[in-house]
């Protein structure tokens, strides 16, 4: 097992970690969580030996291989399936050995070689490097192309891959899904899932989290703690923890309180200074319940925009590609207030439609008409790469807008987490999610009345991705979105359009009816039979599984408007528990019962007061939706 025991590590002037430990037992898969700066990916660095504990133990049983997937973005003229190969290291040894036995013609050292060979499972290696590199999303064509060729997204798709093949007792992964796909995302789950050794993940995203890990280990206040169960059960745990921690804080604060009161009065009393003594030595012994801490939260709102057109843009008969190669044809609308995940394979072509859709890429044949008043929000990984590295926040916010006033920017700034100084701080020395943070501030600051956007959750921790989902909630204009990050899907889109076959559909399903049909697709690609293969014949499902499927596929639409109505309840109930939940702490300050505030008490009351309504009159509609939902399904279910 891997035990961690009063383990401090200080790197420059920060602490990370103090007094802190941790037992992960063999073939245990654990979540590895907590904010950007705490310490996750140098806990990694204990683990591989690249760094060394101030003091305490750390434990690793001696035999154990470790595999990891490297960070850093390689460069090098091997073909990709051969960088792969690199990363199963008892074959590459394999390999040299049989090299040099055959140099030296020495025949008791090759049959040694080609044991070990075989040893290493070389025979299928190559067969088994390709299903990796196709189960993250590249092409045939990709395998023999070089490393250095590929973008660096790609290669570090290609490191994620080296570190699979490496034969491992413990596989660590650093934010895997970073520059994944929705596809690619499905394949590595159900990969780690059948995974054999002990699995530490380092990610932001919950649903992938949820899927994988029984185990969370979560780091905060140079401390590591431990919890039984996914992601959302940690959630859970976390929160009555964190309550009652408060609770108990303030109950010892009322004591430490009463006592120093007597203290105080009869210190000075000799009738009474003994007692007054024996409390001082109390609070001396008393062990102090910090309060409840949680990271610090912020919250942001793309504002609504100035004016709206309906439609925001059309597109008719369109052909979108490069360079007169078509990759899809489209025909579509954008109204305002549309919220679409957009679905499909990598290559597909979604990067062709958002590109054809912001202007950045011609349209080959076809018209786009854009409304009056569109005014788009795009937000993509290269967004990132444009920011003045050399500028700050405020002075980026000053360019857009040189007549805003400085206050009105640093308001606006510290809503996404550039509070005081940070504002004023150079983008150089910025981390990946912050200036992600400040490309979407950007955005914002624009009021855009249709959001683009790719990938938005590339680099942003959890608390920032929360902020994002609240904020697209909120949003009052149109949003398009390609993300691999099903938690944001399923709470800020309504529908999906699927980009496959080189057009451009509505998709009649969720997010698991995608994955299902991933599932087909694979199948109708792949399943031929050897039977059928003998007599080359052509391959026909049979009418039963034809029929059943397309039984499958009519329930699914049946029943997915109903769906997409109880999680629109779903998301206006939220909207109103967080506005309650606003009222309720605005509502607990004392100050406002003052004469001064009754204006403000009587609308704080006000609005409370409609906002139940709303609340209870969305909680019933969902009830109701979700019984008919029910109800349906199980007549369904008796009719098959």
């Amino acid at each position: 097992m891997i035990q961690l025991s009063n383990v401090s590590l200080q790197r420059g002037i920060k602490v990370l970690f103090e007094n802190a430990n941790l037992a992960i037992n063999p073939g245990q898969k654990l979540g590895l969580v907590g904010a950007n700066g705490t310490g996750k990916s140098s806990l990694f660095k204990l683990l591989l030996g690249e760094l060394h504990q101030d003091q305490g133990d750390l434990q690793i049983p001696a035999s154990w291989n470790i595999a990891h997937m490297a960070q850093e973005v390689s460069s090098t003229d091997k073909s990709a399936l051969d960088y792969i190969l690199d990363g199963d290291v008892p074959l590459r040894e394999a390999e040299a050995a049989i090299r040099h036995a055959e140099e030296q013609q020495q025949d008791n050292e090759l049959a040694h070689a080609h044991d070990l060979f075989a040893q290493a499972d070389g025979y299928t290696a190559k067969s088994r490097a390709e299903q990796l590199l196709a189960g993250l999303g590249f092409q045939q064509a990709d395998v023999h192309r070089q490393v250095s060729d590929f973008s660096g997204g790609w290669r570090l798709r290609l490191n994620l891959a080296q570190a699979l093949m490496s034969p491992s007792d413990l596989l660590l992964l650093d934010e895997p899904t970073n520059h994944l796909d929705l596809d690619a995302v499905f394949w590595l789950e159900q990969w780690l899932k059948n995974y054999p050794g002990t699995l530490i993940i380092i990610s932001h995203d919950r649903d992938f989290l949820d899927s994988i890990v029984g185990y969370i280990a979560h780091v905060e206040q140079q401390q590591i703690n431990y919890y039984r169960g996914n992601y959302s059960t940690f959630e859970v745990a976390r929160a009555e923890q964190l309550a009652q921690q408060q609770a108990q804080h303030e109950k010892q604060q009322r004591e430490i309180a009463h006592m120093q009161s007597f203290i105080d009065r009869f210190k000075a009393k000799a009738t009474k200074a003994k007692q007054a003594q024996s409390r001082v030595k109390a609070m001396e012994r008393m062990t102090k319940i910090a309060p409840a801490h949680v990271d610090t939260q912020f919250s942001f709102t793309f504002p609504k925009a100035d004016n709206v057109s309906s439609p925001l843009l059309t597109i008719e008969d369109a052909d979108m590609g490069y360079q007169g190669n078509r990759i899809l044809s489209a025909n579509c609308t954008i109204l305002p207030e549309m919220r679409i995940g957009l679905l499909g394979a990598n290559g597909a072509g979604k990067s062709t439609l958002i590109k054809s859709l912001v202007g950045d890429l011609a349209l080959l044949s076809g018209k786009m008409t854009e409304g009056a008043h569109l005014h788009i929000g795009y937000f993509a990984q290269h967004q990132l790469e444009a920011l003045d590295v050399s500028s700050t926040p405020l002075i980026h916010i000053q360019r857009l807008s040189p007549t805003a006033s400085e206050q009105s920017i640093r308001n606006f700034l510290g809503s996404f987490g550039f509070n005081g100084d940070r504002a004023n701080e150079t983008v150089k020395l910025f981390s990946g999610g912050e200036k992600a943070r400040l490309a979407l501030a950007l955005i914002a600051w624009k009021k855009p009345n249709l959001l683009i956007m790719d990938e938005p959750t590339n680099h942003l921790d959890m608390e920032s991705r929360f902020a994002l989902t609240v904020a697209l909630q909120d949003f009052e204009g149109a949003i398009i979105i390609v993300s691999h990050d099903r938690h944001l899907l399923k709470n800020t889109v309504d529908e999906f359009w699927l980009v496959h076959d080189k057009k451009v559909d509505a998709f009649k399903g969720d997010l698991d009816d995608y994955h299902q049909w991933l599932k087909d697709q694979k199948k109708m690609t792949q399943g031929v039979s050897t039977e059928t293969q003998r007599s080359g014949n052509e391959v026909k499902p049979s009418v039963d599984k034809k029929a059943l499927r397309k039984r499958e596929a009519e329930i699914r639409a049946s029943l997915q408007p109903i769906r997409k109505k109880i999680t629109k309840l779903e998301q206006e109930m939220e909207k109103y528990e967080l506005r309650l939940s606003s009222i309720n702490d605005q509502l607990n300050d004392t100050e406002l019962y003052t004469d001064s505030c009754k204006t403000k008490l009587t609308e704080l009351l006000q609005i409370q007061a409609e906002s139940k309504q709303k609340f209870e009159q969305l909680e019933a509609d969902w009830l109701e939706q979700q019984e008919w939902l029910e109800q349906q399904e199980q007549e369904l279910r008796q009719s098959e």
